[in-house]
């Protein structure tokens, strides 16, 4: 056996996720030369190089690659552990490394906030991004569970829905078609619209339902947050389709508005998503099921426009 302590492994562990000895030391509290000590004691001990420097570039070698894809299950396995022997304890303690799409930043903390009133054992990593990095971090398996509004067809994933996602029409409150009602969805050809970024799954969404009916929009700005959008509708850019969800948190006296469109709004759902095959540890199992549980039970709190649009 090669006799490697875990301390080495998680040393080696924090640089290759890193690709830096500086990184890994500042990550892991402690100096640059011990850092570089401890890969050099495990490097002779596997008597094989594990990095390679190219310029100012750190690459795992093939070694490198075969022992980090170890450290990862050994270090997998190790949490798994001492969650499993904290549940026979009648506890449920951990971490949960969830991940989620931007928009879905309006919904979770508010469904995380009653889980950790549930179980205070459970401390919580949240990762709020964009699809790009999700579908990256899916591919590096770097969480337990991910919040997605369509599931990534490139990545084998275990998907299921919990929440419905309506888009809807949103304009400035003083929008000559605020007043209006059923509008022909034929009526949006000669609005300004701002649109969501190339790969977003609003916009896909959006552009789906457009070539449908063949509309085409005169995209007057792009836009890579739900926020910015919010922020250019209320000065008068123009308007746009968002999220239900992006309007929680309009007050009384919010600048925003629902369009009444035919066709609208476009029903979406959540879905929450882990690695197919992935052996959920009993954290984030106990998290989807109360997520899947809870959620459609959820008092999420309408704003003010929502509510005048029911009227």
């Amino acid at each position: 056996m090669i006799p490697a302590t875990l301390h080495q492994l998680k040393v080696f562990e924090t640089v290759a996720r890193n690709g830096s000895f500086t990184r890994a030391a500042e990550e892991l509290l402690i100096t640059q030369p011990t850092v570089s000590s401890q890969v050099k004691q495990l490097t002779k001990a596997i008597g094989l190089p594990l990095f390679e420097q190219i310029g100012k570039s750190l690459y795992l070698t093939d070694a490198g690659k075969e022992l980090l894809a170890t450290c990862q299950d050994i270090f997998e396995k190790l949490s798994n552990f001492e969650i499993k022997i904290a549940d026979l304890k009648g506890t449920k303690q951990g971490q949960l490394n969830l991940a989620v799409i931007t928009t879905a930043k309006y919904f979770v903390p508010r469904l995380l906030g009653s889980f950790c009133q549930n179980y205070p054992g459970i401390d919580v990593a949240l990762k709020v991004t964009n699809h790009q990095e999700i579908q990256q971090r899916m591919q590096a398996n770097k969480d337990d569970l991910y919040i997605v509004s369509n599931p990534n067809q490139e990545v084998d994933l275990t998907s299921k829905p919990f929440l419905n996602n309506p888009l809807v029409v949103v304009a400035k409150k003083d929008h000559p078609l605020a007043t209006k009602k059923n509008l022909d969805i034929k009526e949006l050809r000669d609005q300004p619209f701002i649109m969501r970024e190339q790969g977003s799954g609003t916009r896909d969404s959006i552009v789906k339902l457009f070539a449908q009916h063949d509309i085409s929009v005169k995209v007057k700005l792009e836009l890579g947050s739900n926020e910015a959008i919010k922020q250019a509708i209320s000065g008068g850019l123009g308007i746009s389709i968002l999220s239900e969800h992006c309007l929680i948190s309009e007050g009384i006296s919010g600048e925003l508005t629902i369009l009444d469109f035919k066709h609208f709004p476009i029903k979406r759902r959540w879905y929450v998503s882990h690695l197919a095959g992935k052996k959920l540890s009993v954290i984030a199992e106990t998290f989807l099921d109360y997520l899947l549980e809870e959620s459609p039970k959820m008092p999420f709190p309408k704003s003010s426009i929502l509510a005048q649009l029911a009227k």
